[in-house]
């Protein structure tokens, strides 16, 4: 099999990690990780990859200039492994410098095909690539400059969604994006862990379920796995399913092996942070505060500071946000001197505004926003960015 797992713009590397723990040597693209591999290694990498999108099986990839070309290659690819007559399926087509340019029109001739093979019924409805499609079978389409690419998507929602988080505050960071931070900083689970600004909760969860080796696809209190399209696909495995998952839940540790704390100063926050953490069975590792920034406790010196801080979309000409960034840069100096430090920045003058040195991890965007994600820089040639108020 040719795979495929999609990883956030610019956390490539991240998500090719991730494979690589889990025993998968894929190749970083644009956009993801390509990999040879078999059912095994798509299980696997659904089951535990913290920061990828989806996981796609590549089905077909040909070339057409004419609707007579896309129907023949698409009689010849092997819809079969894929469809089933108990599941509708949905397109998602694009289309990009090509002369078949028309995405419906596309969609449609490719749907005639995968009907022909079995399929319950074609969903005309566009699917993000964000939307849940947890009862359809979501196949891929790309076409650019006449070649297609046509992959079928193993996952179902996508991975992000790991189901504990039902309830969210304001300007929510998504699992995966907080499962990022915490790789990109370092943070094994063996020092303690502060979010001082956890809304609700999802960096201290994510930190709790990676501290305790709990693979994502097992975040409940059952430690059940979540649904995955590829499990209607007609050659599933159901055995060798519930063998990887048992392996899955034997890697679990009874307990995180340090303090996880979240740290909010809106009450509402901290009982949604209490209610996710207790979705994702993890709530016994994470103790949850409501306090400001500055009474915000730390057990040790080398504490992580974690985060994502608040910041709006005109940073430079708030006040208010510059006075804050500035007072979590003077608690991470003075109470955190140590410590791992990892939090997302969309502007470089709220990055003055710390006067910690920080260096940048990776770039990519939360909430629509291009944001960097910044860690602490360490060694000699760590350095505060100029313009930096004095510590």
């Amino acid at each position: 099999m040719r795979l495929y797992a999609v990883a956030p713009p610019g956390l490539e590397r991240v998500v090719a990690a991730e494979l690589a723990a889990i025993g998968i040597a894929g190749a970083e693209v644009t956009g993801g990780i390509e990999w040879d591999g078999d059912l095994s290694g798509l299980r696997r990498a659904n089951l535990h990859l913290r920061c990828a999108t989806r996981v796609l099986l590549r089905l077909a990839a040909f070339r057409a200039r004419s609707f007579f070309e896309l129907e023949r290659h698409a009689g010849r690819v092997p819809w079969e492994r894929v469809v089933s007559a108990e599941r509708p399926v949905a397109l998602r087509v694009t289309a990009k410098k090509s002369k078949l340019y028309h995405e419906g029109a596309i969609a449609e001739r490719l749907a005639a095909a995968i009907l022909k093979r079995g399929a319950a019924a074609f969903v005309p409805a566009h699917v993000d690539e964000d939307d849940g499609a947890a009862d359809l079978q979501l196949i891929v389409v790309r076409v650019l400059r006449d070649e297609f690419t046509i992959s079928a998507d193993s996952s179902g929602e996508a991975l992000h969604r790991r189901g504990y988080r039902q309830a969210i505050g304001k300007a929510p960071l998504r699992e995966s994006s907080a499962a990022a931070l915490l790789q990109l900083a370092g943070w094994t689970g063996e020092t303690p862990l502060l979010d001082p600004f956890c809304g609700s909760g999802t960096i201290p969860i994510e930190a709790a379920l990676r501290a305790r080796a709990i693979a994502p696809g097992l975040a409940n209190p059952g430690r059940t796995p979540r649904h995955f399209a590829f499990t209607a696909w007609p050659e599933h495995d159901a055995a060798r399913w519930r063998a990887a998952t048992a392996a899955a839940r034997a890697l679990i540790k009874e307990r995180a092996p340090a303090a996880i704390m979240g740290s909010d100063r809106d009450a509402g926050a901290i009982q949604l942070a209490r209610a996710n953490a207790a979705r994702a069975g993890v709530e016994a590792d994470i103790s949850w505060q409501r306090l400001a920034l500055s009474a915000a406790e730390v057990p040790t010196p080398n504490t992580a500071v974690i985060t994502n801080p608040p910041y709006g979309l005109r940073v430079s000409a708030n006040r208010d946000v510059r006075d804050l960034w500035a007072a979590l840069g003077r608690f991470v100096r003075e109470r955190v001197p140590e410590g791992d430090v990892a939090l997302l920045s969309p502007d470089p003058a709220l990055d003055r505004q710390l006067g910690v040195p920080l260096q940048v991890a990776a770039a990519t965007r939360n909430g629509g926003i291009p944001v960097r994600v910044l860690v602490r820089a360490r060694g000699p040639a760590a350095r505060v960015p100029t313009g930096t108020p004095a510590a």
